[in-house]
């Protein structure tokens, strides 16, 4: 979502859109306002202590919400609010009613998706967005998957919803020389060997303990494949998911075949991607998918679950697979089709570079300027 956020709002800047980000102040240190380029800044809201803890972020959604609605109104020139994930929606659906303003909402995932994938969220997660969502003028989804979810689950206005897909940055995440990039992460003794990549949050929803499985089960084919792990610990089940992925590896007798790398800067990863064979998404529930887009775009083949937005960016049997189990020998059956047919990963990596060519993020944010503009006319929706 901090990708999401920066990419498209930087985006919307080079188009002319003047934009302010507000987010909770993380570190007593940083100054209010922070020009990030012309159009574009990030306001630091103090609200609750910095290093308070993600799960007690509800509790300040009030204080955070008096302080930005209090800057509005300092500003006195903002057309449209934009409100990412339930908890800025909670404040953004206040606001809007409090300075007469049309309200945008994004939720990047949804309790009631994560709740069919056994990840349950409280219920107030689910009131609070049945409440934006009924009282949003605009919801943006990614993709029609998440148009129906919206619909289905939540009885979301058909016509109030906008599929407006993220983009990918084609000046990082391009194809590229794949033993170069071994070479830049020499410290990951990579080698010669098929290189399998998992880059996200270690939590329950990401799924990588199948990815470490699907290693296991590689290995009758491929005894030297590498899986590389590219993430930290994310939420309150976070800590206890990554102890066990690393228990597990273990338990499979796989400790010299993966390697764990902390969380890197965003542009970076586009080595990591280039340096892989395949890149294994096997997420129980996905909006969109922005590291199945950012492999693709680096001319890498994506093996993916078939859930959400990953089924509108993977082209089965052309760019990747989608797998439609949490199976851990299914994903090895793709791998080893992928790795053991002549030319296929070559093939299937040039199609995935070629899809991935159409989402860019002006596009997206070409999409949001008319939108923003056209709510501006229109009359506010009630809450119902």
């Amino acid at each position: 979502m901090n990708v999401y956020v920066r990419e498209l709002v930087s985006a919307l800047a080079q188009a002319g859109v003047r934009s302010s980000v507000y987010v909770r102040r993380w570190d007593d240190d940083l100054p209010e306002i922070v020009e990030v380029e012309p159009g574009f800044r990030v306001v630091h809201v103090p609200a609750g202590p910095a290093n308070l803890a993600k799960e007690h972020l509800p509790e300040i959604v009030s204080t955070y919400t008096d302080w930005v609605g209090d800057h509005l109104r300092a500003e006195s020139d903002t057309d449209a609010i934009h409100a990412n994930y339930w908890l800025s929606g909670l404040a953004g659906h206040r606001l809007k009613h409090e300075l007469s303003l049309p309200l945008v909402s994004t939720f990047h995932t949804l309790a009631r998706v994560k709740a069919e994938t056994g990840d349950p969220e409280p219920q107030r997660r689910i009131d609070a967005e049945t409440d934006v969502i009924g009282c949003s003028d605009a919801i943006l989804a990614s993709c029609s998957a998440e148009v129906e979810q919206l619909v289905s689950l939540y009885g979301a206005a058909r016509e109030r919803i906008e599929i407006v897909p993220p983009g990918v940055d084609h000046a990082f995440f391009a194809p590229g020389d794949q033993l170069g990039a071994r070479r830049a992460l020499r410290e990951l003794r990579l080698g010669s060997a098929p290189v399998l990549l998992f880059v996200g949050r270690i939590q329950p929803l990401k799924g990588v303990d199948v990815a470490v499985r699907a290693l296991g089960e590689l290995s009758r084919t491929h005894p030297d494949a590498i899986l590389v792990v590219v993430g930290g610990a994310s939420g309150p089940a976070g800590s206890v998911a990554e102890l066990g992925a690393r228990q597990l590896v273990s338990e499979l007798g796989l400790t010299d075949r993966v390697r764990f790398v902390e969380p890197q800067a965003h542009h970076a990863l586009s080595t990591y991607y280039r340096a892989a064979d395949v890149c294994l998404v096997p997420s129980r529930s996905e909006s969109f998918g922005l590291v199945a887009l950012e492999a693709a775009a680096c001319g890498t083949p994506v093996i993916a679950a078939d859930v959400g937005g990953l089924t509108t960016l993977i082209e089965h049997g052309q760019t990747g697979y989608l797998i439609d189990s949490r199976d851990p020998l299914a994903y090895a059956t793709a791998l080893t089709s992928l790795l053991d047919t002549h030319g296929l990963r070559e093939q299937m990596g040039a199609a995935a570079a070629t899809r991935a060519s159409r989402y860019t993020w002006s596009t997206t944010a070409a999409r949001l300027r008319r939108l923003y503009s056209d709510l501006t006319s229109r009359s506010l929706v009630e809450c119902r």
